[in-house]
C-alpha cells in the first residue's frame, strides 16, 4: 500500500511540475506573440481580453487550440501553425487557463436585456437545471417539452420545470454526440395528440463485447398521465447500415404544410457514405406523418436506394425550418474546421459533402480542393470559421414584427443566435442578436410569439421577449 501511495503521489509532483513549467514556458510565448494585442496582463488591448470569463469563439479546449493554431482570419488573427508546435500551443493555453484562475474569472450570469438593431430585448429564466437539453416544442401555450440528450423527455407546465421525466420513453444510446435529440409536435396534435422523437438507437451488443452499432431512429408515441404510449417507430435503417461510431447523428424533424415530414441523419463519420443512396447517412429523408414512404421520392424506384431519401451529400444537419410563406425546407449543416452551412433543400439535389467543401479536416489537412462541381449545389450561405450551427427557425409569432418570416440561427461554438433575412434564396443581412449567454442548441418560436433559446451548457431553456 505504502509503494502504491509512494507511486501516485510521485506522478502527481511530476504533473504538477510539468504543469508549472509549461505555464512557465506559456507566459514566455504569450509575452512574444499574444501580448502586443491581448494585453502584457491579458486583459485586453487591440483584442479581447483573455481573463474575463468570455471567450467569443469558443471556450472548450478544442476550440481555444484550433484558433491559436489556424486563426480566425476575418478578424485579423493570425494562424500560428508554422509558428508554434503543437506542444507550445499547449503550454500557452496552460498559461492562459492558470491566468484566468489566478484573476478570479468566471462567465457572466444568464442576461436579462438584450440590445438589437431592432429592439431591446428582456431576456427570463424559462427552465433550468437540466442535462445537456437539445430540443423544445410546445403542446400549447402554458406547456413545453424538452429534450435532454441522456435520454430524458422533460415538461414545462405554466412556467414550472416539472420533476419528473416523461416516463417510458424509448431507450436511447448515449455516448459521444448521441442520446435524445429532437422532440416535434405534431401540426394536428390537438386533434391527434402525437408527439416525435430523434434518437440514436442502438443494436443488441454482439457476441464478442465488441461496441453495438447504432444510427438515428424516428419513432411517435402519445403523452397520458405522464406516460409514453402508443409508440409507432416511423423510421428504422437496414440494421446492416448501422455504425460503431458515436457521432454525427443529426437530427431534427420538421413537417410542411402538405403532410410530409422531414428529417436528417448525419454522416455518421463516414463521409464518403453521404453519396451514397443505397445508405441512410448523410442525407435528408422524406416520410409521411405515418411512417409511409412517397411514391414520388428521388430515389424510390432505385434499386437498393433508401425509399424515403430526399437529398445527398449532407454532413451533419442539425437544423431545420419550414419557410412560413413558401413551403420550403431550409437546413443548417456542421462543416468541419470552417464551412458551416445554409441551404435551401430541393428535391433529388445534391449538396456535395464530401466532394466538395469550403472546409479542412480538424487537424488542418484539406479534404479536397474542390468547392464547385457540377451537378452539385453550393451553399446559400456559408461560414467560415465554423460558428458550430445548430437550432434553426423562421420567426413566425408577433411580439416582434420586424422579424416575421427571418430566420433565427444557433450556434453552438459562438455562443450565438444570429437574425438572417432571406431574399428569395440569397442572404441579404445578418444580425447576432444573442452572444456569450451559453452553448445555444435550440432556437424556436413559442406560441406566445416569444423566442426560446435552449442552451445546452448550463442546461438553461431562455425565453426573449421585446422591452416594453
Amino acid at each position: 500500500m505504502k509503494s502504491t501511495a509512494i507511486i501516485l503521489l510521485s506522478f502527481f509532483f511530476i504533473y504538477a511540475f510539468n504543469h508549472q513549467l509549461a505555464a512557465q514556458n506559456g507566459a514566455q510565448l504569450y509575452g512574444q506573440h499574444c501580448a502586443s494585442c491581448h494585453g502584457a496582463n491579458l486583459n485586453g488591448g487591440n483584442a479581447a481580453s483573455l481573463i474575463d470569463g468570455v471567450w467569443q469563439f469558443g471556450a472548450e479546449d478544442n476550440y481555444v487550440f484550433r484558433n491559436i493554431k489556424f486563426g480566425i482570419a476575418h478578424l485579423g488573427m493570425p494562424s500560428y501553425e508554422a509558428t508554434l508546435n503543437d506542444g507550445e500551443i499547449r503550454a500557452l493555453m496552460a498559461y492562459l487557463r492558470e491566468s484566468e484562475q489566478k484573476a478570479g474569472a468566471e462567465k457572466p450570469p444568464i442576461a436579462k436585456e438584450l440590445e438589437t438593431l431592432d429592439y431591446l430585448i428582456d431576456v427570463e429564466v424559462f427552465a433550468e437545471g437540466l442535462e445537456i437539453p437539445w430540443a423544445i416544442d410546445f403542446l400549447d401555450e402554458n406547456t413545453a417539452l424538452v429534450t435532454e440528450r441522456p435520454g430524458r423527455l422533460r415538461v414545462v407546465k405554466n412556467g414550472k420545470l416539472l420533476d419528473a421525466a416523461v416516463k417510458n420513453t424509448p431507450e436511447v444510446l448515449h455516448a459521444g454526440q448521441g442520446g435524445l435529440m429532437d422532440v416535434a409536435i405534431d401540426p394536428d396534435y390537438q386533434h391527434n395528440g402525437w408527439v416525435y422523437l430523434a434518437y440514436s438507437h442502438v443494436l443488441a451488443e454482439e457476441d464478442g463485447g465488441q461496441r453495438p452499432p447504432a444510427m438515428t431512429r424516428i419513432v411517435r408515441g402519445k403523452i397520458e398521465n405522464n406516460i409514453w404510449t402508443s409508440q409507432e417507430v416511423l423510421f428504422e435503417a437496414p440494421h446492416e447500415t448501422y455504425r460503431t461510431t458515436r457521432h454525427h447523428y443529426g437530427c431534427r424533424i420538421v413537417f410542411d404544410p402538405w403532410g410530409y415530414l422531414y428529417f436528417a441523419i448525419g454522416d455518421r463519420g463516414a463521409g464518403y457514405q453521404a453519396q451514397d443512396f443505397t445508405l441512410p447517412n448523410g442525407k435528408v429523408h422524406r416520410i409521411y406523418k405515418d411512417g409511409s414512404i412517397p411514391a414520388d421520392n428521388p430515389w424510390v424506384v432505385e434499386e437498393g436506394a433508401i425509399p424515403s431519401l430526399y437529398s445527398l451529400g449532407n454532413r451533419n444537419i442539425q437544423g431545420m425550418a419550414i419557410h412560413p410563406q413558401t413551403g420550403e425546407l431550409w437546413t443548417t449543416e456542421h462543416g468541419p474546421m470552417g464551412g458551416d452551412e445554409l441551404n435551401r433543400i430541393e428535391w433529388g439535389k445534391n449538396y456535395g459533402w464530401e466532394t466538395i467543401t469550403y472546409g479542412k479536416n480538424y487537424n488542418g489537412t484539406i479534404i479536397t480542393e474542390e468547392t464547385h462541381k457540377p451537378g452539385m449545389e453550393q451553399p446559400n450561405l456559408y461560414w467560415r470559421p465554423s460558428i458550430a450551427v445548430c437550432g434553426l427557425d423562421f420567426y413566425s409569432g408577433d411580439l416582434f414584427k420586424k422579424w416575421k418570416n427571418k430566420l433565427l440561427v444557433g450556434a453552438l461554438k459562438y455562443e450565438e443566435v444570429r437574425l438572417l433575412q432571406i431574399e428569395g434564396e440569397r442572404v441579404v443581412h445578418e444580425e447576432v442578436i444573442v452572444k456569450n449567454q451559453g452553448r445555444v442548441r435550440d432556437v424556436s418560436t413559442g406560441p406566445d410569439g416569444a423566442i426560446y433559446v435552449v442552451l445546452n451548457k448550463p442546461g438553461t431553456v431562455i425565453r426573449l421577449t421585446p422591452k416594453e
